[in-house]
C-alpha cells in the first residue's frame, strides 16, 4: 500500500491532549474538501460509559442495562528486553507521523469496542445492518471485551465482512511516561506500552484465530515513541479522518452528519460496545445518500 499523507490543512483548531486547543494551519493537505471532525473532551472514552437510548419509540418499554461480565485482564510478564529505550517523547496526540487515518481509495468504516464495567455491550442493530447491506468494516476489539465476548469475537473473526484488530489490553493512551487523555493516564513505560499492545495481541489470536495486523489505543492518542514502537513490532497505528459518533454520544442526526463528510479515503472511527447509542440509526439514516454518491466501503486490509 502507498504511504499516504495524514495531516490536514484546513486551519481548525481541535481538541488535544486534555481538551486543549491545537492549530492544523500548518500541516500537510490530504483528501481534497477532506472534513475532519474534532474530538469534544471525553467524547472518544464515552463509549466506555453508559448512556440512555437514544431517539426511543413512544410508549415503548426502556430496556433493562444488562452490562457483560468483565473478566481481569491477562497479566504480561515485563521481561527485562522491554527495558524502555530511553527516548524521551516529543510529540502527542492522535494524528502524528506514522499514524494512519487516510486509505488508497474507499470509505474504511471502524468500530471500536472498548470494553470494561460499561464498555462491553454489543451493538447488534449495527452489526445486523452492516451484514444485511453486505458493508465491509473493521472492528477494533479491546481484550477485556474480547474476554465478556468469546463466543461472538470467535464469530466475527470468522466472517469475511470484518476484519478484526487490536484496541488494547486496559483501553489506556499509548505513553512511555504515562501521559493522560481525558483524565485517563496513559501507559507508563515503554515496557507498560509494550504490555498494553502485546496481551491483546496474544488474546486475539488465540480467541480470533488470527494475529491482528493493526492498532488502536484507548482514546486513539499516542506519543512519537509510542508510534515507534508500534511500527517496529510490525503494527499499523488506526487513526482516523471522521471522528463517526463522538465516541458513542452523538444522536442519529450527528452521526448522519458526520457520515456524510466521510471522503474518499477516509478511515471513519466510530463505536459497537453502546446498542443503546445512535451509530447503527445514524449509519442506516447516511447510507441512501452515501450510496447514491458512489461512495464504495472496504476493510483497512494490510497495513
Amino acid at each position: 500500500m502507498s504511504s499516504v499523507p495524514r495531516t490536514l490543512d484546513d486551519g481548525v483548531s481541535r481538541c488535544g491532549p486534555g481538551g486543549r486547543l491545537w492549530h492544523a494551519a500548518s500541516v500537510t493537505p490530504t483528501l481534497a474538501r477532506r472534513r475532519f471532525f474534532a474530538l469534544a473532551p471525553l467524547a472518544l472514552v464515552a463509549a466506555c460509559s453508559p448512556r440512555p437510548p437514544a431517539d426511543p419509540a413512544p410508549g415503548a418499554p426502556a430496556a433493562p442495562a444488562t452490562p457483560a461480565p468483565t473478566p481481569p485482564v491477562t497479566t504480561v510478564p515485563v521481561a527485562a528486553d522491554l527495558a524502555a529505550p530511553g527516548r524521551t517523547p516529543v510529540a502527542w496526540g492522535t494524528h502524528l507521523p506514522g499514524i494512519r487515518d487516510v486509505v488508497d481509495g474507499g470509505v474504511a468504516l471502524t468500530f471500536d469496542a472498548c470494553g470494561g464495567p460499561s464498555g462491553s455491550g454489543v451493538d447488534h442493530a449495527l452489526l445486523d445492518l452492516l451484514r444485511a447491506e453486505a458493508i465491509p468494516a473493521t472492528l477494533f476489539l479491546n481484550e477485556r471485551w474480547v474476554r465478556a465476548h468469546e463466543q461472538l469475537t470467535a464469530e466475527l473473526a470468522a466472517d469475511p465482512l470484518f476484519q478484526i484488530e487490536n484496541h488494547g489490553s486496559r483501553h489506556l493512551p499509548l505513553s512511555v511516561d504515562g501521559r493522560a487523555a481525558y483524565g485517563i493516564a496513559g501507559t507508563t513505560s515503554y515496557a507498560d506500552a509494550r504490555a498494553e499492545i502485546e496481551s491483546n495481541q496474544r488474546t486475539l489470536t488465540d480467541v480470533a484465530g488470527r494475529t491482528p495486523r493493526w492498532f488502536r489505543a484507548g482514546t486513539a492518542h499516542y506519543d512519537d515513541v509510542a508510534v515507534d514502537l508500534l511500527t517496529d513490532l510490525g503494527l499499523g497505528v488506526a487513526g482516523f479522518a471522521v471522528n463517526g459518533d463522538a465516541g458513542a454520544t452523538a444522536n442519529p442526526a450527528a452521526v448522519e452528519h458526520a457520515l456524510a463528510g466521510a471522503r474518499d479515503g477516509a478511515i471513519v472511527l466510530a463505536h459497537m460496545n453502546q446498542p443503546h447509542g445512535g451509530t447503527a440509526s445514524g449509519l442506516a439514516r447516511a447510507l441512501p445518500a452515501l450510496r447514491a454518491a458512489g461512495t464504495t466501503f472496504r476493510l483497512l486490509g494490510e497495513p
